[in-house]
């Protein structure tokens, strides 16, 4: 019998499934009856009750009369009683690994303590309803892997892998007495474990987003301004060069998908959005000229409601003058975005909150500062789905996200009461939601 090399067998063994008592969750066919359904496209919930049938994790059937002939045929049955039916929630800037530690814990924990604690995040975080999310950068490929694989439960994660910013850019966590940085160094940590990949000059942008795509990377982020949390770049900063940013964004393409790229100012956002980025990231001081050009370029603008509140994560010190002049663009930002059309996601940018993420469904609620709760619901689910699709052949999925339509992922959320009038149930998830549902899959189940 021929046998194989022994590096060939290493690499087998590396690559090929890893033995666990684990098995990924297994959908349910399943009738949801007597239920009201928002379905994730417009503002307003159906305004009689509906049947919904659910096949092999997809919606494979929306009714107004009841849905009898299937009554029978091996399905789970449940009676809605008038609760709401909605999509589930997708948060379109989040950071798995980096919710909960501190800045200080992210860069200095051992890493196998920074994946276990983000896998009760990611558990949290499905319990809240949100039953995907597009991880803006850091580590959370093993996250995602173990999640599909059913080692642990959360969210579905379209992973960014590491933020490739420039050297003294918004993902340039180094110490000052790492620079200057000798030919022969080897990587800082946050390079090493995925967090950032530091790139300067075209080539090096290239390699560095090529190994995130190969990594399994849906989409890339890309530091192009200065940011709130970083210590050398002031926020009115402009990085990389248009020839680094069409570096990007041409590897990017290359697989199929797309830039999102962090930026405040104007100068930024314009030679991002020139060079190709498909998302802008914040935005919050652009002036109107950008966002013309915006809408110009049919770019999507994920905006956070950063507002000066009791979720705003307080910073100190240089950075908090820094997260100040954010807060104070907020409103005007979603006043523009609203007058121009833009195409608006929601995320919220959680980052060092020493808990489980637990603002993320308060400040879905803030939303409503500029926009109705059927907005507001219909931005979290609709909007930010179609946004997932944007990363193309890399999407993951046989069918769309965040909508109730026939041949839709069956991601859903029973809510008790109708969050189209009162977005304050979204507030309390625990209470409100009776049902949630990931793909067929039945995390909770409280009627």
């Amino acid at each position: 019998m021929m046998r194989l090399p022994v590096v060939l067998v290493f690499f087998v063994a590396l690559l090929g499934p890893v033995s666990s008592q684990a098995a990924p969750p297994v959908a349910r066919d399943m009738l949801l009856r007597n239920v009201y359904v928002f379905d994730g496209t417009s503002a307003e919930r159906s305004s009689a009750p509906m049947h919904v049938l659910v096949r092999n994790g997809r919606i494979d059937n929306i009714s107004s009369t009841p849905i009898e002939s299937a009554a029978n045929d091996g399905l789970v049955v449940f009676d809605g009683g008038g609760r709401t039916l909605m999509p589930g929630l997708i948060d379109a800037h989040w950071h798995s690994a980096l919710v909960s530690p501190s800045s200080i814990g992210a860069m200095t924990a051992d890493i196998a303590y920074i994946h276990l604690l983000a896998g009760r995040v990611a558990d949290a975080t499905l319990m809240r309803g949100f039953t995907s999310v597009r991880d803006m950068g850091g580590p959370s490929f093993g996250l995602r892997r173990a999640i599909e694989e059913g080692l642990v439960t959360g969210p579905r994660i379209f992973p960014s892998g590491a933020m490739v910013s420039q050297t003294g850019g918004h993902g340039d966590f180094r110490l000052p007495h790492e620079v200057p940085q000798a030919q022969n160094a080897p990587l800082n940590y946050a390079d090493r474990v995925g967090v950032t990949a530091i790139a300067d000059g075209s080539d090096a942008v290239l390699k560095r987003v090529r190994e995130q795509l190969m990594l399994g990377a849906t989409q890339i982020k890309l530091m192009a301004g200065g940011g709130v949390s970083s210590m050398y770049d002031p926020l009115d900063v402009t990085q990389y060069t248009a020839d680094e940013l069409k570096a990007a964004v041409d590897a990017a393409e290359n697989w199929g998908t797309y830039v999102a790229v962090h930026a405040y100012t104007s100068r930024a956002v314009t030679m991002a959005l020139e060079a190709g980025a498909r998302s802008i990231e914040h935005g919050q001081l652009v002036d109107e000229d950008t966002v013309r050009l915006m809408a110009k370029k049919d770019a999507w603008w994920s905006l956070q409601p950063f507002i000066d509140n009791e979720l705003s994560n307080p910073k100190t010190g240089a950075a908090r003058l820094k997260q100040q002049m954010v807060q104070q663009g907020t409103d005007r930002a979603f006043e523009l975005a609203r007058k121009h059309k833009i195409k608006v996601a929601f995320g919220t940018d959680m980052l060092g909150t020493g808990n489980l993420g637990e603002s993320q469904n308060a400040l879905l609620v803030s939303m409503q500062r500029w926009y109705t709760p059927g907005e507001v619901l219909q931005i979290a689910t609709g909007n930010n789905g179609a946004l997932m699709s944007l990363a193309g052949p890399r999407y993951p999925l046989p069918a769309p996200l965040g909508v109730v339509k026939v041949g839709a992922i069956a991601d859903l959320l029973l809510v008790e009461g109708d969050p189209t009038a009162d977005l304050a149930l979204i507030a309390d998830p625990e209470q409100n939601f009776r049902m949630i549902i990931k793909q067929g899959v039945i995390y909770k189940n409280t009627l």
